[in-house]
């Protein structure tokens, strides 16, 4: 036993004298090993996730709806003008035929009808008429990976909490004002926070009824008077930020 441990002991000395000499050059070599050694105990699901828009293996429908609407929230986030489309020369030329509108809709696509939908009212603060989305279906669908590429996309910093996680109204409340009011003081080129809130499913119906608060605070707040601002200002101020919301049980 004694003899082993010696010759274990000389073995290690041996090796340490070995990487203690070894040249700057190869010490520098031996990096990108340690960081393939890291990629290859890296889950697949990280490993592979899409980065860009274009990566996205879901559903393109789904993509360019969730897309269209959060691009919705430029005007107010951004500061852009929405873009006004021009009419086509041949529908001027050729107007439609005498049918009832419901009969026109008839023959509308999915996508148009949908970008109908969504550019038909935005209220007085220029921000779209529905002011969270919810993305629903089974665990492994590529939800949370949708709403961060799409966030990113968009010009967005992607703030992602777990509602069955803060089970507290009150905690609740405090993240969601805190993602969606404040800004990032880091970096000079800060972005603005675009809310995901997962396994909303998961949630109390206390803290349900404290986003639907937020959500609806717009209405009393754009109609106050003077000498209700203090007031108004301490309960928190408009949604000016879009929120994503993911659920596996609609």
């Amino acid at each position: 036993r004694r003899r082993v441990l010696e010759a274990s002991q000389q073995l290690t000395e041996i090796i340490n004298s070995d990487t203690s000499t070894e040249s700057p050059e190869l010490t520098g070599e031996t990096e990108p090993a340690d960081e393939d050694e890291s990629a290859l105990h890296c889950l697949w699901v990280d490993k592979f996730t899409p980065r860009r828009y274009m990566e996205l293996l879901s559903d393109d429908y789904t993509n360019r709806c969730l897309l269209k609407w959060l691009k919705l929230w430029d005007t107010v986030v951004f500061g852009k003008e929405k873009a006004v489309k021009k009419a086509k020369p041949s529908t001027e030329a050729h107007p439609p035929f005498n049918q009832p509108k419901e009969q026109q809709n008839k023959w509308k696509t999915k996508v148009q009808l949908t970008e109908e939908i969504l550019e038909a009212e935005l209220d007085q603060h220029k921000r779209p008429k529905y002011k969270v989305a919810l993305l629903c279906g089974p665990p492994g669908l590529g939800k949370t990976t949708l709403a961060h590429v799409i966030a990113k996309h968009a010009g967005y910093n992607a703030v992602e909490m777990n509602a069955s996680d803060d089970r507290s109204p009150e905690v609740f409340k405090t993240r969601i004002e805190a993602a969606t009011q404040m800004k990032s003081v880091l970096g000079a080129n800060e972005k603005p926070n675009c809310l995901i809130i997962d396994e909303i499913d998961g949630a109390p119906t206390a803290s349900i009824n404290v986003l639907l608060n937020i959500i609806h605070r717009k209405d009393g707040e754009g109609e106050a008077a003077a000498g209700m601002g203090r007031r108004r200002r301490r309960e928190g101020g408009l949604l000016l930020r879009p929120i994503i919301c993911i659920c596996n049980d609609q």
